[in-house]
């Protein structure tokens, strides 16, 4: 299946051919732009306007084939020279502001993720650096037709209003049918476990992954992500005869182990609020409290609750018996299962009983050495 670019790539991409043409006048028609998964794109220009001080390029946002509402949207990059230190960066039409708290940018900011502010920001510099400028640069990103299509998102749900956010992590859009992703944690898995990987380190998605790299405890040689099919990859471990797992996971995702939720897509169960709030009471948090919970809209900001009323560790000790409960009803008792469980915001929050355990035989094993390229989802 054809891969495609994120939104951050676009932004990025027209940000940096408005910069050049800012200072060189020249018309650029495409562009070259290395994504954070390494992919070297060369991207088209499309409606350029400028006078002296503005230049204005968008680039059109391609999902592949995977079933993107975004696809065919024109992406904006506004560019101008600005007083302010570095690159600026704001949204404008199509682009969504954050109302509430919890999420990458603060209530007020354009909802544009910190990956592609990063990306935007090494691409104007580069312009910048190539011409000798040292002054700041202002970076406005619109996408017309965004608020129409942000209905079609989670975006009103969490608070993000007049848009669509820009997004992205790899830049990089892997298309994949679910039946096809499902199958991708097999492979990988029985590849794993072909090579020596009786246990292996496993994590929903790329925040856990960048977690689990920060951890210096623990080696990586046998590590994979198995999306939100928590359910699928045990299953998957007991036909294929591994011995025991150790998941690494943002409590967005794992909270909803704890009441027993195998499949953690929110179009399958978003009861992460009611969760968090369930379990808060019977950390013995309040009524109000739980109420203050149930009214948030990320994992963050309800921790941020816990922490105020001094109820975390209490929490994680009635959450993690939780998740080693069901993933062990799942698991049939034939897995050796271990979580640690992590905050974007504060770090480490805890870790089920048989990590240490865990920890010692994932170490204990073999490197992985002559596989060549790990199996590509």
């Amino acid at each position: 299946m054809r891969m495609g670019y994120t939104t951050g790539s676009c932004a990025a991409a027209a940000a940096k051919a408005a910069a050049l043409m800012l200072f060189t006048g020249t018309t650029v028609e495409e562009t070259a732009l290395r994504t954070p998964k390494g992919v070297l794109l060369h991207l088209n220009i499309e409606n350029i306007t400028r006078d002296a001080d503005h230049v204005k390029c968008a680039v059109r946002k391609d999902g592949g084939d995977d079933p993107d509402v975004t696809t065919g949207l024109l992406v904006y990059a506004e560019v101008s020279k600005c007083e302010e230190n570095g690159v600026v960066i704001d949204g404008g039409i199509g682009v969504g502001r954050v109302t509430k708290k919890g999420l990458q940018q603060p209530v007020g900011e354009a909802a544009i993720n910190n990956v592609p502010r990063q990306m935007i920001t090494e691409a104007v510099t580069e312009i910048c650096l190539q011409q000798g400028y040292t002054g700041g640069m202002k970076v406005v990103v619109s996408v017309p037709g965004g608020d129409e299509i942000a209905q079609k998102t989670f975006n009103p749900r969490l608070g993000i209003v007049g848009g669509i956010s820009i997004l992205g992590t790899s830049g990089i859009v892997v298309p994949m049918s679910e039946a096809a992703l499902i199958e991708s944690i097999h492979v990988e898995m029985r590849m794993l476990k072909a090579n020596g990987g009786d246990y292996l380190v496993i994590t929903p998605g790329n925040y856990g992954e960048v977690f689990s790299q920060k951890q210096r405890d623990i080696r990586l040689d046998y590590a994979m992500k198995c999306s939100n099919y928590v359910g699928e990859t045990l299953d998957f471990a007991r036909e294929l005869g591994v011995k025991g797992i150790l998941f690494i996971a943002h409590i967005g995702k794992f909270i909803k182990v704890s009441g027993g939720i195998m499949n953690t897509h929110s179009m399958h169960a978003d009861s992460r609020a009611e969760l968090m709030a369930a379990q808060a009471i019977r950390a013995g948090a309040d009524l109000e409290t739980a109420r203050r919970i149930l009214d948030t809209i990320t994992t963050e900001e309800a921790l941020d609750i816990l922490y105020e009323k001094g109820l975390t560790d209490a929490f994680m000790q009635v959450v993690l018996p939780k998740v080693e409960y069901y993933l062990d009803h799942r698991a049939k008792g034939e897995l050796k299962l271990g979580t640690i469980l992590f905050s974007s915001v504060h770090g480490m929050l805890g870790e089920t009983s048989r990590v240490a355990e865990l920890k010692a035989c994932i170490n204990a094993q073999k490197n992985m050495t002559d596989l060549g390229e790990k199996y590509d989802r």
